[in-house]
């Protein structure tokens, strides 16, 4: 049985599983790299691209033919040269004919090719007629002259050029994309009367260097009308290095106060725009925006019609969180990876791309003439059989009529070659009228000097650079245009935050006895007047805008913040801050605050201790806030008073006992959180123990007066007046004066 086996073997190769599957995988990653994903840098198409090119060129579908059927074009790439799926063969032509997608389209469509808003929106090829460009004749104009080289097709029964011969860059005019195995490309297009600028550049100062080559090329040029925003140092070195990204931004203008989008960036939809803008919308993150409308029609590709909600928005803020939140601001990805003329795949620069495809020009020049010199040497040749045979043609017809083998004859009697003995075997009588001599000798002088031309061409470099030169000067003044894409400096985008979209307007925020919250507008109302829930009343209110942040602080010393406009109405009677907010240990809320962010507060507790602390260092994201307030053992949170000068305001602290202290508000640290000073004397077994602490403190601004109420009673102090309690920070203060010993709350004008 062994035996059997190894006879069945014979003549089979065996090698490891990891060695084959390495070797299968290496050859399928080549196969896409070199023959489907990336163009080749001589006419800058991909295998499929140049097929259907080349197959278009010889159904005779020239930009002067009739449309032709997509599908006949597609049936004979497929049968003929290109054996894979009819729909990717298809998409592939319907992205060279659409002029929004291809900078220089190829093919001219008739039918439904697809439209900005869908690309992939185009009829069935069945449906679609289509047949090449003007431009196409610049990858196909020389193809028949021998300039390059033909290879078998996939069953080996046609040829197909290995490149098209082309005479312009097409691969930088163009661009494209691809995406291979390991590898990828992304090429922008350009303009192509600046790279033709740049082409010419390199040929008359071979070492130019990038830099000089950008002064030509200024940056891509995309098919659309969006204006390129990338720094230009940015788009310098995109060039140095064969890699980075360009930025599109859409071009917009102002109409009687409405916003008009007149470009959008490149194979973005206008459709697409109007969602994301209008999702925003619904979203309550855009009240400056009033409308959105589309008015694109046949004479306005692109009108989106954006309608601000008054004349006081500020557009350009506007437009700029647009740009920074949708896709009327795009990044697109750059990476010059290209098939060199070695069959080798690589990343290059600006300069070494054009460096190399004027290589690969200068070759296909040099074939060409090359081509049309032997055309001219092979026609010269037969002329000169023909002359012979006209100057002596009785000799030649007595041969012809009498002789068994006139060929072999006339070759002997007058040295005629092969070739020209059959050509003159072949010429009509009527070909050697008396007039032919003439006609002869003039065809054989314009040939003479057409080949001398051509010699002198080949033999000298420098000839061939003016040629290709002028040739490439030619083409830039038939198929070249101006600058789609401007290039222009512009601030970076950027997108609103809650702040500036939410509308500004005054408010008051009350806080409840039992923790509720509720936000009205305007700073007029009365919120101790307002009705609250039974059990349930007013504690503490705070005056600000619509679109800042409230803060609450809690009986523990903890702080929290909240977008105001997010409270609910004052109409109603608010809701628990416990349902949004989290603070620990069965804590309460004491008190509220909100206004400028640069606003200074004293915060205390009734131990004596304080500090000052701006408004912006209590906000905070999280439900559970910060610890801001350390409270001594005892003692509780004070309400928070307004600090108008820190340099000239004094605080004064109240005890239980109707002690009073004033000390120059200065003396405290400035803390984001903490204990802070001890401002006013009280033992901290007593404020442990309830005995003493602080029922009232303030700050009093420069020439400010101080009421302190005592039930129904009250007593106001001016400046002089707190002199007689100002002392040293820490002291236990004076006594107030009899009736006023118990305060319970105080005051300041």
């Amino acid at each position: 049985m062994s035996n059997e086996i190894d006879q069945s073997l014979e003549g089979i190769e065996q090698m490891p599983l990891k060695v084959f599957t390495e070797k299968a995988y290496l050859d399928y990653a080549m196969y896409v790299i070199l023959d489907r994903a990336l163009p080749h840098i001589g006419d800058g198409l991909k295998p499929v691209q140049r097929r259907i090119v080349y197959a278009m060129s010889e159904l005779g579908l020239s930009a002067t033919a009739k449309f032709k059927k997509s599908a006949r074009t597609v049936g004979d790439v497929l049968g003929k040269f290109h054996p894979h799926g009819d729909s990717a063969c298809y998409e592939a032509m319907v992205l060279m004919a659409q002029e929004f997608s291809y900078r220089y389209p190829l093919i001219d469509g008739q039918g439904n090719w697809g439209s900005p808003d869908d690309p992939k929106s185009f009829a069935a090829m069945r449906y679609t007629e289509s047949r090449l460009t003007a431009y196409s004749q610049v990858l196909l104009s020389e193809l028949g002259q021998g300039t390059v080289d033909w290879e078998p097709n996939f069953d080996g029964t046609l040829e197909e050029p290995s490149v098209l011969p082309a005479r312009l860059p097409n691969l930088l005019l163009n661009g494209t994309a691809g995406i291979a195995v390991g590898m990828a490309t992304d090429i922008p297009p350009h303009n192509l009367r600046e790279v033709a600028s740049a082409c010419i550049r390199l040929l008359e100062s071979p070492k130019s260097s990038i830099e000089e080559l950008c002064e030509h090329v200024l940056g891509p040029d995309y098919p659309t009308e969006a204006e390129i925003v990338t720094p230009r140092e940015d788009l310098l070195k995109l060039y140095q290095g064969g890699s980075g990204s360009v930025k599109l931004r859409a071009s917009f203008e102002r109409d009687r106060g409405d916003i008009i989008i007149t470009a959008l960036p490149h194979q973005v939809s206008g459709a697409r725009i109007l969602e994301q803008i209008a999702g925003q919308m619904q979203a309550r993150k855009l009240p400056m925006v009033e409308d959105l409308r589309d008015e694109s029609d046949h004479e306005n590709p692109t009108r989106l019609v954006i309608v601000p909600r008054s004349n006081r928005v500020d557009v350009e803020r506007l437009m700029s969180h647009l740009f920074a939140t949708t896709d009327l601001e795009r990044s697109y990805r750059v990476n010059m990876n290209v098939i060199g003329l070695n069959g080798r795949p690589q990343v290059k620069d600006l300069r070494s791309m054009l460096k190399e495809w004027l290589e690969f020009r200068f070759e296909t020049v040099r074939r060409r003439l090359e081509y049309r010199l032997g055309k001219v040497r092979d026609r010269l040749h037969l002329l000169d059989g023909l002359l012979i045979a006209f100057l002596n043609i009785d000799e030649v017809i007595r041969i012809i009529r009498t002789e068994d083998e006139p060929k072999a004859v006339l070759m002997a009697r007058f040295s005629l070659t092969q070739i020209q003995a059959d050509y003159v075997l072949d010429t009509k009588l009527r070909q050697l009228a008396r007039l032919e001599e003439i006609k002869i000798r003039t065809e054989q002088e314009e040939l003479e000097q057409e080949r001398q031309q051509l010699e002198t061409t080949l033999g000298s470099r420098q000839r061939m650079k003016t040629m290709i030169r002028k040739e490439i000067e030619a083409d830039a003044e038939k198929f070249g245009d101006d600058r789609r894409s401007p290039i222009v400096e512009r601030a970076a985008a950027s997108a609103l935050d809650e702040t500036e979209l939410t509308p500004s307007e005054p408010v008051t925020v009350i806080l409840s006895e039992k923790g509720w919250a509720r936000s009205a507008k305007g700073h007029e109302i009365d919120p101790a007047g307002l009705n609250f829930k039974s059990g349930d009343g007013y504690l503490h209110a705070a005056r600000l805008r619509s679109n800042q942040s409230v803060v609450f602080l809690d009986s523990a010393g903890r702080c929290y913040s909240i977008p105001a406009h997010t409270l609910p109405s004052a109409r109603s009677q608010g809701e628990p801050l416990t349902g949004r907010l989290t603070p620990s240990g069965g804590a309460s809320f004491v008190a509220v605050l909100g206004g400028d962010p640069d606003q200074w507060y004293l915060v205390a507790s009734d131990a004596g201790y304080g500090f000052l602390v701006q408004l912006k260092e209590l906000y905070v994201k999280n439900k559970s806030g910060k610890a801001m307030l350390s409270l001594p053992k005892g003692a509780r949170v004070l309400k928070p008073s307004a600090v108008t000068h820190a340099e000239t305001d004094r605080v004064v602290a109240i005890t239980n006992e109707g002690r009073m202290l004033v000390v120059p508000a200065s003396d405290l640290p400035v803390l984001s959180r903490g204990k802070g000073n001890k401002i006013i004397g009280i033992p901290s077994k007593r404020v442990a123990s309830g005995e003493e602490f602080v029922v009232a403190m303030a700050c009093v601004p420069l020439g400010g007066k101080l009421t302190a109420y005592s039930g129904k009673r009250y007593i106001t102090m001016k400046a002089s007046d707190l002199d007689n309690y100002h002392g040293e920070r820490g002291r236990r203060g004076n006594k107030l004066p009899r009736g006023f010993q118990k305060v319970d709350s105080v005051s300041v004008e």
